[in-house]
């Protein structure tokens, strides 16, 4: 890893990335959502702070538990002055997501479940399989299979112009 000395406060877009390990398209991408902020030299390049580098680390290890960006955008927003997460930050926010993470590992258990007693049968049967079509409220009023749908001026119409 590159280092870099004390005496820099800034560092460039390509400082950043091999520092955080995070990719330039990425740093352009976190900025662009509001996640991290620069400022622009009179050359109009990209200078980041220093302590841009903890809020990457922030940014990466929640996406890494699966947090989506719009919720660590979030999050970043309540701190004060958009100052660096801390520890005690990470520990108050990764406790408001714990439930979150945990309905969606149950969410994800329920659909492997599923996937073993498809697989167990091997029917891939439209009218009970909970995998091929999940929520088929059309198909329990009409039946199950394939409905061509033609669009026209009044909405939707069946097939033979009825």
């Amino acid at each position: 890893m590159p280092q870099i000395p004390e005496k820099i406060h800034e560092l460039t877009v390509g400082q950043l990335a091999a520092r955080s390990g995070a990719a330039v398209s990425a740093l352009h991408f976190y900025e662009s959502k509001g996640l991290i902020s620069s400022r622009r030299t009179p050359g109009n390049q990209r200078r980041y702070s220093r302590d841009t580098l903890r809020r990457v680390a922030f940014i990466r290890a929640a996406q890494r538990v699966g947090i989506p960006l719009a919720t660590i955008r979030e999050a970043l927003a309540e701190l004060p002055e958009e100052r660096t997460p801390t520890r005690d930050d990470w520990a108050r926010l990764s406790e408001a997501w714990r439930s979150e993470l945990d309905e969606r590992i149950q969410q994800l258990n329920r659909l492997r479940d599923h996937l073993t007693d498809c697989i167990g049968c091997g029917c891939l049967s439209l009218d009970t399989c909970v995998l091929s079509n999940p929520d088929d409220a059309f198909g329990e009023r009409r039946g199950t299979g394939s409905r061509l749908l033609v669009e026209h001026r009044g909405g939707p119409r069946r097939p033979g112009g009825r």
